[in-house]
């Protein structure tokens, strides 16, 4: 399967460089770079490109916006969403991934790092940069219960105990192939458990998923959140 992209960043060197090194892998092709956030959301609903690599301060509309309007709810066939910026801020981090964005990297990732998060985010998964993967995900929401908490999330059913320990699992960094090792199970035994997870949260992937996690309290431990 190719993974047709699309790049909007307004530095010229970004996209050129970012070109370079995604056009060449064989299962990647960049169908459009552009410069702001309006031609890449024009880009985006004209060529339907699996993932959409967005930079968050652009002319017209910002990256974080972009990603709102193309992963809205209503959207048929919204893209995946991977947002790589140079700017480590919190607000950022939080807005994109609640606005949708399935990956989160600095600028300063390694080349292999932003090819990883491309291929991850066309197969639902997401990647974000290790520096703040765990305080993201342990920040994004007050804890439950406490002052300030909105409702947690309820699942449609609950989850069953192999199910939160996947969570657990994914909602401190790990990747599926690093789940299934602790877990001893197979990597299709962990992508079984995430699906049936994401059904029941009605969330939109990983991201979501590990975010629950943290408001509900389940990643805090065994016995930490809802049954």
């Amino acid at each position: 399967m190719t993974i047709s992209l699309v790049i909007a960043d307004d530095q010229e060197m970004v996209r050129t460089g970012f070109r370079m090194i995604l056009d060449s892998e064989p299962d990647i092709e960049v169908v459009a770079d552009v410069v702001d956030g309006a031609a890449a959301l024009d880009a985006a609903r004209r060529l339907h490109p699996d993932v959409c690599l967005l930079d968050i301060r652009m002319p017209r509309l910002d990256g974080l916006e972009v990603t709102r309007l193309l992963c809205a709810p209503e959207v048929v066939r919204p893209p995946r969403v991977v947002i790589v910026t140079t700017f480590d801020l919190d607000e950022y981090v939080h807005t994109a991934l609640r606005n949708g964005a399935c990956g989160f990297l600095l600028k300063d990732s390694s080349p292999a790092m932003l090819v990883e998060a491309v291929r991850a985010a066309a197969v639902g998964d997401s990647l974000i940069s290790p520096a703040i993967t765990v305080r993201l995900l342990r920040d994004m929401a007050p804890a439950a219960g406490s002052p300030g908490a909105g409702p947690v999330r309820q699942p449609a059913e609950p989850l069953t105990e192999r199910e939160q320990d996947v969570v657990r699992c994914l909602a401190r960094g790990m990747t599926n192939a690093e789940i299934a090792s602790e877990l001893f199970v197979s990597l299709s035994t962990v992508k079984t458990h995430l699906g049936h997870v994401q059904i029941k949260l009605e969330a939109r992937n990983r991201v979501e998923i590990a975010a629950w996690a943290w408001e509900s309290g389940l990643a805090a431990g065994p016995g930490g959140g809802p049954a």
